[in-house]
This record gives structure tokens, sequence and C-alpha cells, in this order.
């Protein structure tokens, strides 16, 4: 439950009515089996997280049977270390059809003829971060629901969605003010536009599956 069900030490105590420290008490005497066969394709999703400052995990797992291809402990996310967990895998004799990623720049060139796709989940929260969670204007509320259906649309719809969604919105995006002081002028909804923006930008990598 632990370690495949992703539960942890506290669900794991409330489940058999016990404290937290029993339960790492009893996972750090487990002992663990490490896999020397894996299966010969694999589609890639990779990522790094981070446990404090100066200290990550980066993990490429293979999204056809979850299992954990390679991972590496790293102070830096850096696209210098994904390619060398990708070359490794791929000298393992493992056949990669694809990978999946964050947005970060220049991973998507890194791979030669290796298939890149762009994480759906990433890009839903790159939008959401410039809009927030509850947005106030029209044209940010419909963007944000355009991009939920990121996971649910086909290419073509939804690219067609968000065009309709520019030309409804292209003279609200090009609104300028003006700064009293200085009289120069700046995009009055700058966030809305780095969403749009993103979308744009993301769009080859989105549909590559």
């Amino acid at each position: 439950m632990y370690s495949s069900g992703k539960q942890t030490y506290i669900q794991l105590a409330e489940r058999y009515g016990c404290s937290t420290k029993t339960i790492q008490r009893r996972l750090d005497k487990a002992s663990v089996i490490l896999r020397d066969e894996f299966s010969s394709v694999a589609v890639v999703i990779m990522d790094t997280t981070y446990f404090g400052r100066g200290f990550g995990v980066m993990v490429f797992k293979n999204s056809l049977d979850g299992v954990v291809l390679y991972k590496q402990y790293v102070r830096y996310e850096t696209n210098a270390l994904y390619l060398a967990g990708i070359s490794e895998i791929i000298r393992r004799g493992i056949s990669v059809q694809g990978i999946v990623c964050d947005g970060r720049q220049g991973l998507f060139g890194l791979f030669d003829d290796i298939p890149v796709q762009m994480c759906h989940f990433h890009q839903i929260r790159i939008v959401q971060r410039y809009l927030t969670r509850k947005p106030k204007s029209q044209a940010a509320i419909e963007l944000k629901k355009l991009t939920l259906k990121l996971t649910k649309q086909a290419k073509t719809e939804f690219v067609n969605s968000l065009d309709n969604w520019y030309l409804r919105w292209i003279d609200y995006l090009n609104e300028r003010s003006r700064t009293p002081s200085t009289g120069k002028t700046y995009y009055t909804h700058k966030r809305l536009r780095s969403a749009y923006l993103s979308l744009k930008r993301y769009l080859p990598y989105l549909f590559v599956f």
C-alpha cells in the first residue's frame, strides 16, 4: 500500500489503528526488491519532485505498466540529467516509444527521433497559475473552462475552441494601459495573455499521442 498504492504514514496508521512511528518502523524493516527485468517497450513519464532545498528525486516511469525504470537523486533539475536518464534506459535494451514531460525549456528537442508529449496536467497547472483558481473576468473564466477540456477533446476540437476563444476576445487581450509617471503603455490583461500564449506555445506538443 505504501510503495504501490501511495498511502502515507498517516493514512496507514489510521487504517491499522496504530501510530505513524509504528508504521515507519515496520516499513524500515521491510526488504527492498530491486527489479532487473523490465518491459521491452516503454512510454516514459519523467519528472522531478523536490524534498526541501537542494534535494530532489528524478523519476522515469513506464506509463504502459506503471513500473519505475530509473531514478536518480539530484540537487538541480537539468536537461542533461533527463537526457542521461533516457540514455540509461535505452542502454538497458528498452525501446522508448515516447516521452511525457513538463514544459521545461529545451526539453522537447533533446531526444532525436523520440516523440515528446507535453503533460496535460502540467499545462493545466500553468494556465491555472496565471488565471488563479477563481478567475473574475469572463474571458479568463472561459479560457479556464476550455483548458480543463484538454484531456477530453481531440486535437481538432481543442484547437478550434482555442481559436474561437481568441477571435472572441482579441480586442480585450490587446487592451493597453498607460503608466502616468512615465507615459509607457503595457498590456492591461497580462496574465490572461500569458495563459493563452502558453497554450499556443505548447500546442504542437499537446497532442503528440
